[in-house]
């Protein structure tokens, strides 16, 4: 899994097709990311005792890492895939191969 939380990412497929935010969850066993604001569905929620309030409340679902692009330039949206490689110290690091700086 490339993708680490607090990563900018859009998405690239689907019906949110456009959209980017922040990660706020990665679930590395399903290859699947939370995005905030994005993917927004509806679920019932249960009161859980007197001060909390029940209802229909909108929550994050979940997209998978193939529909998500890393965002390289916030200014113009730009996307890029990433990759890592070793720096001068010997350490592995992310890189976005569209533009070779590292992430």
């Amino acid at each position: 899994m490339r993708l680490k939380k607090n990563d900018v990412v859009k998405v690239i497929s689907g019906k949110e097709k456009g959209k980017s935010g922040k990660i706020i969850n990665v679930d590395k066993e399903n290859e699947r990311v939370y995005i905030l604001g994005v993917n927004m569905v509806s679920k019932a929620m249960k009161k859980k005792n007197a001060q909390d309030k029940g209802g229909i409340s909108k929550i994050e679902a979940p997209l998978h890492v193939s529909n998500v692009a890393l965002v390289v330039n916030q200014k113009t949206g730009e996307t890029s895939r990433i990759g890592y490689k070793l720096d001068k110290d010997g350490k592995k690091v992310r890189y976005a191969k569209k533009t070779g700086e590292t992430v």
